[in-house]
Order: structure tokens, then sequence, then C-alpha cells
């Protein structure tokens, strides 16, 4: 897969509903606009080729976005893809489920915690909310966050845009929600409930 072009994106929050944001919350992203040689059609036999080279073009998005944040260290990180209207969204499935974490958590030699991710398909210019989750706590409330990311004249119908993020934390988050261990004492009183 040829990449077209490569796009990083920086939010720095210094303020957010009147209040300042210390230190400032960082979101960075970086994107590739990825030529889909398997444009047209929907083959299985194209899929492990999506993953090689979602772990190929993964390991330099990955040190793109780090490169944004300086010296701040992530606690949120996540992934997704827009494929283009001439390809199967199993390609992108492929590209951001299956091994590209490995070069997201191997940039950063942490990660726990399941990579959020998500695809969708469409045109040029067509927006996506990356959402971002806590690195080795997938209940790290203060990591949970999105960025949303949108590139000009991508993807086209014959690409894909690939994306990888990392963030500093929600800005000046506070909340604090229901424990794992909380959650699944209720979803197991949930099941034994009778009908």
């Amino acid at each position: 897969m040829e990449i077209r072009e490569i796009h990083v994106f920086t939010q720095e929050i210094v303020q957010a509903s009147g209040a300042a944001v210390q230190p400032a919350a960082i979101r960075a992203a970086a994107c590739a606009v990825i030529g889909n040689p398997a444009r047209g059609r929907a083959s299985d036999a194209v899929l492990e080729d999506c993953m090689a080279e979602s772990a190929r073009i993964g390991e330099l998005l990955v040190r793109r976005s780090l490169a944004l944040l300086g010296d701040r260290q992530p606690v949120a990180f996540g992934k997704g893809v827009i494929v283009g209207e001439s390809g199967d969204l199993e390609q992108g499935a492929a590209m951001i489920h299956c091994r590209i974490g490995l070069a997201i958590r191997a940039a950063i030699r942490s990660g726990y915690a399941l990579i959020p991710g998500n695809g969708k398909r469409g045109g040029p210019g067509t927006s996506i909310d990356i959402v971002l989750g806590g690195i080795d706590e997938g209940w790290h409330y203060d990591a949970m966050d999105t960025m949303e990311i949108r590139i000009p004249g991508a993807p086209r119908a014959d690409e894909i845009v690939l994306a990888v993020a990392y963030a500093t934390g929600r800005p000046n988050a506070r909340i604090e929600g229901a424990s794992e261990a909380t959650v699944r004492k209720l979803v197991d009183s949930l099941k034994h409930e009778t009908a």
C-alpha cells in the first residue's frame, strides 16, 4: 500500500469551560492517506495484507504522533480508519483491530488496556472521532476522550485513511465513575434476575 500523504494534528487545550487547564491537555494524532489496491472488491485474500501494512505504517504514525507530545507522557491512546467508498469496511477493521496495536504499545512500553478503535466508510473530507481510552487501565475515567480528525480531499474512493492518536488526558477531568468491580457485580446480579 502506497502512502500518498501524512497528516499530523495537535490540539493543545489551555482553557476549557472558562477554566485554565494546567498543564495544558494535549491530543496528538498522525494519519496516513493510503492507496487501496483492493478497491472495488470484498476479498478475504487482501485482509492479511491490510494487517501487515497497518503494522508497518502504524510504526511511522506512532513515532509522528508521540513526537507531537514533546516531553509529556500519554495516558490515553486510540486508533481509527476511514475506508474510501470503493473499499470494504472489513479492510479497515483488519487495519485497526489485528496488529497495529503492537506498534502503539511497543513505542510507549505500556498498554494493558484494549485500544479503542473505530472505522467507517466515506468520501473526501469525512470526519471520524478517534475514541481515546486509558493505556493500562480501561476504567481510567480521566483518560476517556475523543479527537475529531478530518482530512480535506481524503479518502478518495480508492484510498484508506489510517490514524493513530495519543493524549495526556481529558482537559480538567474530575469525574469518578463506578469501578470495574462494581460494574461486574451489577451485571452478575442482572444475569441472575428472573424475568
